[in-house]
């Protein structure tokens, strides 16, 4: 991504090449970088220094010039000299060994002493898989936060509810985006369990024996095992792989993609359920004034960004089977088809995940909800959904169960078939108040079709959730709270 660190040789061409819109589109500038060669490589820099610094605290002949010459051109990387490197010798490691080596010759010698190209590849991958993470989660944190804002403020707002997309028993718009809300928690606290059982690779060798290692240390185990400590605490892991073939077992990229992709599932839900609710008319994505929502139909608003989440969340969903397939096919210690793959898999994971999510906390910050839409569908379908109710009720005043219910059935049909087969409104209500029969209880009609009786423990429980799950959740991201989310396109 970053523009001269191509790793063919080839310039940045701009216009006149393919970039990856997650990239060029979508994702946000710090997660990009996370990703950029200039990142990759200042890392493997970083992770040479810190076993030179490791190798020379535990007694090899390394000199505090090599490390202080190392030191200073951690920044100091010229990429088209790594191209061609590369394009000579055909491995990208020794490539950058004597890219590096060029700028600190005094060192020369002690880079990369004892490793393999594993020991900055791998290493180098689970520390911005870590970083990677750390973008993610308060992101994630922020569009919990608007939602359960949302929630709250309409705990009680009655909504009708929707099974098979059916009308179905009344729910409140704000019980409705707790749905959401748990998907997402469940989320967060995977995301976090997944970002801190992360393990250092640390340092092994060409198959994990950690021979070569032992080899310097003239067979001191000791010293092996603590230039093993001393790196994983340098690179700020609390925990180092025991066991590794050449590579980090690559279960553990099933195990990072798996969670996103879990995420992602959930941010399609949530965005299906935005764009229904867009086509009945209560509820929207927010819509700014000069957006055009059609080329051709002026009066659309279209909700462009929960499309948007939906489309790159499939590929999210999609991704995961990559590091499933990968991983069942290493042989032994390690083959290498693992390595083109991971490349596009692994950064194209958490583009996209970083793209929903910027997304969908832009869409959480503008929700707009229509209660008179809402009240008018209600109107609707109560009526019929009343009618247990008005039977207890006529029960209650003297009536006979089996009586009222023949009434209730026959209105019933009468109505349906109004609105069924020409179109009108539901006036089951109008047809109740009209007979006699029902008139020792048209007093308590207005009574018995108040929206709110209808939505049950709906608001208590909008408020129990997020006050015993969703806020000590939450705690440990209050600093980063108030930042607004930034839509690149």
């Amino acid at each position: 991504m970053a523009a001269g660190g191509d790793r063919g040789g080839r310039e940045a061409c701009g216009h006149d090449s393919y970039r990856s819109p997650l990239a060029s589109r979508y994702a946000s500038p710090e997660m990009c970088f996370l990703f950029s060669d200039k990142y990759k490589f200042r890392t493997w820099r970083q992770l040479w220094l810190w076993l030179a610094e490791a190798e020379q605290a535990l007694g090899l002949p390394i000199t505090d010039e090599q490390i202080q010459e190392m030191k200073s051109n951690l920044d100091n990387i010229d990429f088209k000299m790594a191209a061609e490197e590369e394009k000579q010798l055909r491995h990208d490691v020794m490539a950058h060994v004597h890219t590096f080596a060029h700028c600190c010759p005094k060192a020369a010698g002690i880079i990369h002493l004892g490793a393999t190209s594993c020991y900055v590849g791998d290493n180098t991958d689970l520390i911005i898989l870590r970083n990677a993470f750390d973008l993610l989660l308060p992101k994630l944190a922020r569009v919990i936060s608007r939602l359960a804002d949302f929630a709250k403020e309409r705990a009680n707002l009655p909504t009708l509810g929707f099974t098979h997309f059916q009308p179905a028993q009344l729910t409140t718009v704000g019980k409705r985006c707790c749905l959401w809300i748990q998907d997402l928690c469940m989320d967060l606290q995977n995301l976090e369990r997944v970002r801190d059982e992360l393990r250092f690779r640390g340092v092994k060798g060409t198959t994990g024996t950690q021979a070569s290692f032992l080899q310097l240390f003239e067979g001191d185990d000791q010293k092996v095992e603590q230039l093993d400590k001393m790196v994983t605490e340098k690179a700020g892991f609390k925990r180092v792989f025991i066991i590794t073939g050449q590579t980090y077992t690559r279960k553990v990229d099933i195990e990072v993609l798996s969670v996103l992709a879990s995420l992602g599932a959930s941010v399609h839900k949530i965005c299906t359920d935005i764009r229904l609710l867009a086509n009945l008319k209560e509820m929207e994505e927010p819509f700014e004034k000069q957006q055009i929502g059609s080329s051709a139909m002026p009066y659309k608003r279209n909700p462009m960004r929960s499309e948007r989440c939906c489309s790159l969340a499939r590929h999210l969903m999609a991704l995961v089977t990559d590091p499933l397939q990968t991983a069942s096919v290493q042989w032994f210690e390690r083959t290498l088809d693992d390595s083109a793959n991971r490349r596009i898999c692994l950064a194209e994971a958490f583009l996209t995940a970083d793209t929903v999510l910027n997304t969908l906390q832009n869409i959480s910050e503008g929700l707009v909800v229509y209660p008179k839409v809402i009240e008018r569908r209600i109107r609707q379908e109560l009526p019929f959904m009343a009618t247990e109710n008005i039977i207890m009720a006529m029960v209650k005043a003297g009536g006979n169960r089996q009586d009222c219910h023949e009434k209730i059935r026959v209105l019933s049909q009468q109505a349906a078939a109004v609105v069924k087969q020409e179109g009108g409104d539901n006036d089951l209500i109008e047809r109740i108040q009209a007979d006699a029969y029902f008139s020792p209880i048209h007093s308590q009609l207005d009574h018995l079709l108040d929206p709110s009786s209808f939505t049950g423990r709906a608001s208590q429980q909008v408020q129990r959730f997020l006050e015993e799950e969703v806020c000590p959740l939450l705690k440990p991201y209050e600093s980063v709270m108030k930042v607004k989310a930034e839509l690149c396109l």
